[in-house]
């Protein structure tokens, strides 16, 4: 049943997956502005003429994010009708249509008027939320017979914890797109030290750069902690839930799997892959965790 709305969730899924990475490498490669201070236009014309690079990417990420956010409301709206039965579809479906709309309006909005550091960093976890709700909408449609519908009911302490470690995880989410806005990438070299301190010397011209940098850093660490006791706590308790059991052992590979890119950024001679495997992990991850969320408000807590 339904088979043409999972292939076009599909579809729809890969393709905003596409809108973020195209947002990250508009970022990692300096584009923003490769189409001047115009939108929806570029350079004030419908197609540039000789464009350079920067411009390409700039405006195939625009083109492509203005197809998506059509495909975004088509998948909200065929899905609203066909898996109403479903409880999270309609919130599903709104939370697709209004964060596509708002990545584009932040996106053109960046482009006209110029933005601070703080909000073309929201930028990136806006996109990551988008992302997320499209992918869930999508698992809906692979759930659309009630008596299959994966539901677990767990301790309101688990529950709790659950849904506090993916709060957590936006927020590192959102502190790793400060740090490239705000150019703090490079500003310590080598890890687990930061030029050769466990603590680097905050003060000077480049202090406040330091301090983003090494406060996403223990961000980051915290993130793998608070995963493994959510694995450990999951095996202990919830084993026998497979869609538990398999999301928090993903999640706490994932975030290895996202360390092991971050530390990469530091040591390659390449930026742009590691730090675009970077973004495409850490919002695996978090759309992972809002799956187990999803599926853990099916019941009531105990």
């Amino acid at each position: 049943m339904n088979k043409g709305l999972k292939i076009f969730g599909i579809i729809t899924s890969l393709g905003m997956l596409i809108v973020l990475l195209q947002g990250a490498l508009v970022t990692k490669t300096g584009s923003a502005e490769g189409c001047g201070a115009t939108w929806p236009l570029c350079f004030g014309e419908f197609f540039p003429r000789s464009p350079a690079v920067e411009t390409l990417i700039e405006y195939t990420h625009r083109a492509w994010s203005g197809l998506m956010g059509l495909f975004v409301i088509i998948l909200a709206v065929w899905s609203w009708n066909t898996l109403s039965h479903l409880r999270e579809t309609k919130f599903m479906a709104l939370m697709a249509v209004l964060f596509i709309i708002f990545q584009g309006l932040m996106g053109a909005g960046a482009v006209i008027w110029g933005n601070s550091d703080l909000v073309l960093a929201l930028h990136f976890g806006i996109s990551t939320i988008s992302f997320a709700s499209v992918a869930l909408l999508t698992v809906l449609s692979f759930e659309q017979n009630a008596s299959s519908v994966p539901a677990v009911q767990v301790s309101k302490p688990y529950r709790n914890y659950l849904f506090f470690v993916l709060v957590y995880c936006y927020i590192v989410i959102y502190t790793g797109a400060y740090v490239k806005h705000s150019e703090a990438t490079y500003v310590c070299g080598g890890f687990p030290l930061c030029n050769g301190r466990l603590i680097p010397d905050l003060s000077g011209g480049l202090g406040y750069q330091l301090s983003i940098h090494m406060i996403h850093r223990f961000a980051a660490v915290a993130l793998a902690v608070l995963l493994l006791v959510l694995l450990l706590w999951t095996i202990r308790d919830f084993r026998s839930h497979k869609s538990l059991l398999w999301g928090s052992m993903a999640v706490f590979i994932l975030v290895l799997i996202q360390a092991t890119a971050g530390v990469s950024i530091l040591y390659a001679d390449t930026y742009l892959p590691p730090a675009l495997f970077h973004s495409l992990t850490i919002t695996i991850l978090f759309t992972i965790l809002g799956y187990m969320g999803m599926v853990i408000t099916r019941k009531n807590s105990l």
